[in-house]
């Protein structure tokens, strides 16, 4: 007698602990066909095909199997909804069923972190460690936590007071921690934190040789771009080299490697040539799994290879698409890149003024650009036009702040850009307008979630400390508090609140003075007497060389100008000089005109016969002057006779 097909599939799943999924799948396959309502062997089917990568087949096996198998088969469905990036469908899924179960919570992190909802997976992992009972677990989380919180620095979202760093750490917690220095920007500590993983790892006894090979890699990816960012070239090209040469199964290490090697390749090559490695690049990385801003990296430089070989036409019209989708203004650092390649395409290389005026003209057409304004501002400074460049980001803001979307405010109080105003107008000399500013964004914050603009209630908080208003001090004790709540206890945080409080409200701060550090420690070894001595370092105000200064001291001197003398070419020192030298050419008496007409004129003026005059008397009185009538030489004879 045959043997019963679901009675097979039992025997085989106990057989043992190393099982065959391929035989596990036909044996289920063949159980369904004898009974296709056994839910059993559905499952089982769903699972061996899961273990077989072949998720799709997965997805379409529970979405045959009814309603019973989909309420088995929630777990597998998201998981394999994950697998195959369908992360809305599977967050959909999961949140229907709830994250009671620690599988669920798992498999929630896992999509909340390929989402690039960092937060949300930092905040699913740390609620599993503190309730974790297994301490085999314990390590796994605090690897993922770490890896999170690097991801979101990466975004911009800064973790006050990470967790340090202990002696049994694995090589993969310091992988992490150094992947967060390099996004904050700390490449030194960065450095040190990757030799450790990389000491660590060649040490693990748990690794084979192949494994260790296979983890090294990222960690030599992550050495290779400190080394590049350090000026470190030479270092960096060797390992990007042999990063990028050899077949590895992981294709975003792969793509990631080619195009910082193309990036930082020293040789001049054709254009055409780069493009067409940039455009193999790009094919490669549609089989990737890339993160967002790791991808509009490589979009960002095929777009400038593409402006290199004049093919701004095509830049432009897909930046344009690309601008159009996007809801503006946005604070979104590719948006931005995309607003400048856009104007870069647009201007046609035009340069000097009529290149603001092009720019001038696609801004009207786009008047909440935030990438496209930096783009103007950013040409007047390099025009050496300050006054110019701060009153059209002025008249940016004024605008963003008219308007009535909550986004707007945002990206109007958004630190990048207060930064700029605050630079700018203390570049003007202008210290009340600048104050003014950041009293209005830390203002705008308070009310809003902080995790943006950290750093922008930090530097308010102190620039209000300074002033002596009640009504300011009171602001920046409550940009503190904002900083120390949010970012749990931050030490910067705790020193603004008692600075801020401590002569207004001494009560408030007393939690916080037995966290500080006491005087003494903090000026120990500094000779205060020298100090005081030496006097105050401040730094000169830049002077305006076009206002004249409002009083000026009397000079005996006279400002008048002295006209220089000037001498004929032939001039004899020592000889009297003419005295009609200023008279008219005519008038003077060495003239001698030309010609009949000239010399008859010249009898009526100079050299020529003196006309007599005689005076007529009037009847009534007076008289009249006339020419006297000159008398005739000779008198006419009478004709004789002959």
């Amino acid at each position: 007698m045959p043997q019963d097909p679901a009675a097979a599939l039992s025997a085989l799943l106990r057989a043992s602990s190393i099982q065959d999924h391929d035989e596990i799948l036909k044996a289920a396959n063949a159980a369904i066909k004898v009974n296709k309502t056994d839910v059993a062997s559905q499952h089982t089917r769903i699972v061996a095909l899961l273990k077989l990568d072949r998720f799709d087949d997965a997805l379409r096996a529970i979405a045959e199997g009814g309603t019973k198998l989909n309420a088995l088969c929630v777990l597998e469905q998201a998981y394999a909804l994950y697998k195959t990036n369908k992360l809305d469908d599977a967050t959909s899924v999961l949140q229907a069923a709830g994250l009671e179960k620690k599988s669920f919570s798992h498999v929630a992190a896992q999509v909340a972190y390929r989402a690039e909802r960092f937060d949300d997976a930092r905040t699913i992992y740390s609620r599993l460690l503190d309730a974790d009972d297994d301490t085999d677990e314990e390590n796994d989380l605090s690897i993922n936590i770490r890896a999170a919180a690097a991801q979101s620095e990466w975004l911009g979202y800064s973790f006050m007071n990470p967790p340090p760093i202990q002696e049994s750490d694995g090589f993969e917690v310091c992988y992490n921690a150094a992947c967060a220095c390099i996004a904050r920007g700390s490449l030194d500590e960065a450095a040190n934190l990757l030799q450790r993983s990389i000491r660590l790892c060649d040490a693990s006894d748990d690794l084979t040789q192949e494994d260790k090979e296979a983890e090294m890699r990222p960690i030599l990816a992550q050495q290779a771009y400190v080394h590049a960012k350090t000026g470190k070239l030479k270092e960096a090209l060797e390992l990007y080299r042999s990063l990028a040469g050899a077949d590895d199964e992981d294709p975003d290490l792969t793509v990631i490697a080619r195009n910082n090697l193309l990036a930082m390749e020293p040789t001049v090559e054709n254009p055409y040539v780069l493009e067409r490695k940039f455009a193999m690049l790009e094919d490669d990385g549609k089989a990737s799994k890339l993160f967002k801003h790791q991808s509009n990296i490589l979009r960002r430089n095929e777009l400038v290879v593409s402006l290199q070989t004049s093919k701004a036409a095509g830049v432009k019209s897909r930046t344009a698409a690309l601008l159009d989708q996007a809801e503006h203004p946005t604070t979104a650092a590719d948006i931005s890149i995309l607003s400048v390649l856009n104007a870069a395409a647009s201007t046609e290389g035009v340069t000097g003024k009529q290149l603001i005026r092009n720019l001038q003209g696609l801004a009207t057409k786009r008047p909440n650009d935030i990438g496209l304004v930096l783009t103007i501002v950013q040409i007047q400074l390099n025009n050496h036009n300050a006054g110019s460049a701060l009153s059209i980001l002025e008249s940016f803001l004024e605008r963003l702040e008219k308007a009535e979307a909550p986004k707007a405010h945002d990206a109007r109080f958004s630190p990048g850009l207060v930064a700029l105003a605050v630079a700018l107008n203390r570049a003007q000399g202008r210290e009340s307008c600048a104050k003014v500013e950041l009293v209005k964004a830390a203002a705008h914050w308070q009310t809003r979630p902080t995790s943006s603009a950290s750093s922008l209630l930090e530097e308010a908080g102190i620039e209000l400390m300074k002033s002596s208003n009640p009504q300011d001090l009171q602001l920046a004790g409550a940009s503190f508090q904002r900083l120390f709540d949010e970012q749990q206890g931050s030490d910067i945080a705790a020193a603004g609140l008692v600075a801020s409080f401590a002569a207004s409200n001494p009560s408030a701060v007393q939690t916080h003075l037995a966290n500080l550090p006491p005087v003494e420690a903090l000026i120990e070894g500094v000779d205060v007497a020298a100090l005081l001595q030496a006097g105050v370092a401040t730094v000169a105000k830049p002077t305006q060389a076009n206002k004249r200064p409002a009083t000026q001291e009397p000079s005996d001197k006279s400002n008048k100008r002295r006209r220089k003398i000037r001498l004929p070419k032939n001039y004899v020192e020592g000889t009297k000089p003419d005295p009609e030298r200023w008279l008219p050419l005519r008038d003077r008496s060495s003239y001698r005109p030309k010609g009949k007409k000239g010399k008859k004129k010249a009898g009526e003026t100079q050299g020529g016969m003196v006309k007599e005059e005689e005076t007529l008397e009037l009847v009534g009185g007076g008289g009249v002057k006339v020419e006297k009538a000159p008398p005739s030489g000779s008198k006419k004879k009478k004709k004789g006779k002959k």
